[in-house]
């Protein structure tokens, strides 16, 4: 019985490979997410890699149909990495399975050694006293859990976010933390940190979920663990980058437009497949879709926001140089697994209620909490007090490519893709054809 489940499970496998095989051509949310991810590949903040991708978006926009296609440019406090090494010296030798963090601090061309300080949680780390730290590098422990909803990434994200400067604050040399992750390869997650003003940037790892298993074993096991470090990437000011913006007019220019967000970088560690080439590719064939049968009253832009991953510099430039008036806003940046539930913050409950009614049929569920759009559009969102709707995609395993060397093109199922172009496609349809004020709940 055992086998004959296995067996099982190896045809499922080999089914799904199968399908992402099968480049549905002619598809433009596929044509767009295979295109950025094959033709142009990691596109790191700042990079050159990102100046090429604001190229291909541009280009590529432009070919669609789009209007008005500019690139709008703009500077950044960005993070060229290095060598990233690190392995534990004792009680045993083994080399670790680590990547920096942006804005990490910089070691030696020779790297650092420390005895490992264990902390559990970052409440732990919290609780050390002052200086207790000194010439130690802090291991900050605390496994992420999965959630359909995502939900874990905000309260479990803080060891990435705030540990490093914390360790430092109490004297630390070097951190190194678990991946912000729900997998168990040995994939190490990348991600920004922050130093505020005034705390000095130490070098600062993730290890892969093993590896950070086979620390906490150690750990618990009472036996003194050092480790070396080597995280060679810098801190870089006035690097270019830029977002790139278009639209589909509509047939009411005097009324608001409606604004798609997602961003165009990625971490270097994959090709940003699902974070987020996929969001650009589903705001965008869905743009397209919207106008089947003619375009609709309102225009619609989207917004290829550029740099979002080390701090959402891209949406906060969109917001300060776009004062003109939007309607409402709307962001893809969750990958493209299914989409399951909608969110409002709008004032206009026959609006919602249209909205609900037309993503019912496709198993779309309505949730009861607010909707706040995401880091591309949040800075136009509350600078305008604008009407957001979600559309929630299914995230028990993003968690498990978010930042990693596995966020590809294959980790995409084309049927999915399609169920979110559909779904937001339906939303399109209903407010950019209301001829009327949307506006966000009071």
């Amino acid at each position: 019985m055992r086998n004959h489940a296995r067996a099982l499970a190896l045809i499922a496998t080999l089914s799904v490979s199968t399908a992402y095989a099968q480049d549905p051509k002619g598809d433009v949310a596929w044509d767009l997410l295979a295109g950025l991810t094959s033709e142009v590949g990691p596109r790191m903040p700042g990079s050159e890699a990102e100046a090429r991708a604001r190229v291909w978006a541009e280009a590529r926009l432009k070919a669609l149909g789009f209007s008005n296609v500019a690139v709008e440019p703009f500077k950044i406090r960005g993070y060229v990495r290095g060598r990233d090494e690190g392995s534990l010296l004792a009680p045993i030798p083994f080399k670790l399975a680590i990547t920096a963090l942006g804005y990490s601090g910089t070691t030696p061309e020779k790297g650092i050694e420390g005895d490992v300080v264990y902390f559990p949680t970052l409440d732990a780390l919290k609780a050390a006293p002052a200086g207790s730290l000194s010439g130690k590098i802090a291991f900050i422990d605390h496994a992420m859990k999965r959630n359909q909803d995502g939900s874990g990434y905000g309260p479990y994200g803080q060891v990435r976010r705030a540990g490093p400067a914390i360790a430092s604050g109490k004297g630390a040399i070097g951190v190194v933390i678990r991946s912000i992750g729900t997998d168990s390869h040995r994939n190490p997650h990348t991600g920004g940190t922050t130093f505020p003003d005034g705390v000095k940037p130490i070098p600062a790892g993730a290890v892969s979920n093993p590896d950070a298993d086979l620390i906490a074993r150690i750990a618990r096991s009472g036996k003194a663990i050092r480790l070396s470090l080597t995280l060679t990437g810098k801190t870089t000011d006035n690097l270019p980058s830029g977002n790139v913006i278009g639209d589909l007019p509509g047939r009411d220019p005097s009324l608001p437009p409606i604004l798609l967000g997602c961003h165009l970088d990625s971490w270097d560690l994959g090709t940003g497949a699902i974070d987020d080439a996929a969001g650009c590719a589903i705001i965008t064939a869905a743009a397209l879709k919207a106008q089947e049968g003619g375009a609709p009253l309102r225009t619609i832009r989207v917004l290829w926001a550029g740099s979002e991953e080390l701090g959402g510099f891209g949406g906060k430039a969109y917001a300060e140089k776009h004062s003109e008036p939007h309607a409402l806003a709307m962001e893809s940046d969750f990958g493209a697994s299914r989409v399951w539930r909608v969110q409002f913050n709008m004032a206009d409950k026959a609006l919602t209620d249209r909205i609900a009614a037309a993503l019912s049929p496709m198993g779309i569920v309505r949730g009861s909490g607010k909707a706040d759009g995401g880091t591309d559009v949040e800075p136009v969102i509350e600078r305008q007090k604008l009407a957001v709707v979600d559309l929630n995609q299914d995230g028990t395993h993003y968690f498990d490519l978010h930042h990693t060397p596995d966020d590809t093109l294959d980790k995409v199922d084309p049927a999915e893709l399609a169920q979110n172009v559909a779904a937001w496609a339906e939303v399109l349809k209903v407010v950019a054809n209301e001829a009327g004020p949307i506006a966000a709940a009071p």
